[in-house]
């Protein structure tokens, strides 16, 4: 089984989903016009990574969630992407992946890791691991940013993934650890990897994109070049992730 992703890597307006909802439009369209059957944005892509949680907060259907089952919908495409999400009666909110379907599926992740260096710890709530979920026969698990300095929670899920999507916002000064951890976690597990990351400025910090998709042996398929807004793409097939686990079958020595 196989599926044609697409990384969208964007600016993001601080702070301000309305504009940044509008801006992000035109290139999940595009992304689809170039046959995506999944379509990934950032972590916060529709404000930024904002410890301000009164502000930037949004309810499970709010226009955040909202527009991307509209987007699912209106491409046929699965799409991704991690917002703020405050369910009515928590005490905080949590970073919320969603993974929506153009048949109205809806699978939802809290981050597990909140990054305490910069204080999400504080504001927003962890979650637990889900189970992957199949997307056109391909197993998709989601893990967000931070999450992907734990190479345990990525080797708990290993045997039933395909494809890790890693939504980011991971600041230019430590662009050397994404790109590593992201080819790392590839190669430990055998699997996909995918990581989408911002660019552009974002409250006082600089983002350099670095978005990349990376093969079940560590090869780099395929990644952004330039610090700009752009979509990369990569057919996964989850039948190279079962050839490469069975040509070297490293994970039963665990």
């Amino acid at each position: 089984m196989s599926l044609r992703l697409a990384l969208v890597q964007h600016d993001i307006s601080w702070q301000d989903a309305t504009r940044t909802i509008a801006a992000v439009q035109p290139l999940v369209r595009a992304a689809a016009d170039q046959g995506a059957d999944l379509i990934c944005l950032t972590e916060m892509w529709s404000c930024g990574f904002s410890m301000d949680t009164e502000r930037v907060s949004e309810p499970p259907e709010g226009p955040t969630a909202t527009a991307m089952k509209d987007w699912a919908v209106e491409t046929g495409a699965w799409v991704a992407g991690s917002f703020p999400e405050w369910v009515p009666g928590e005490d905080r909110p949590t970073n919320r992946f969603l993974l929506v379907g153009p048949q109205g599926e809806d699978h939802r992740y809290s981050k597990t890791k909140p990054f305490s260096f910069a204080g999400e710890d504080r504001f927003y709530a962890p979650g637990t691991p889900i189970n992957p979920v199949s997307v056109n026969g391909v197993r998709v698990m989601p893990f967000v940013c931070y999450d992907l300095r734990f190479a345990d929670l990525f080797w708990q899920a290993a045997a039933e993934t395909d494809l890790y999507l890693v939504p980011a916002n991971w600041p230019e000064t430590r662009r050397e650890h994404w790109m590593a951890l992201l080819r790392a976690r590839a190669i430990e597990n055998q699997a996909y990897v995918a990581g989408v990351n911002r660019v552009g400025q974002g409250g006082q910090l600089g983002y350099s994109g670095d978005t990349m998709i990376v093969d079940p042996l560590g090869e780099v398929l395929a990644r952004a070049e330039e610090p700009q807004e752009t979509i990369v793409t990569a057919t996964i097939e989850s039948e190279r992730v079962t050839h490469v686990r069975q040509q070297f079958p490293f994970l039963a020595d665990r």
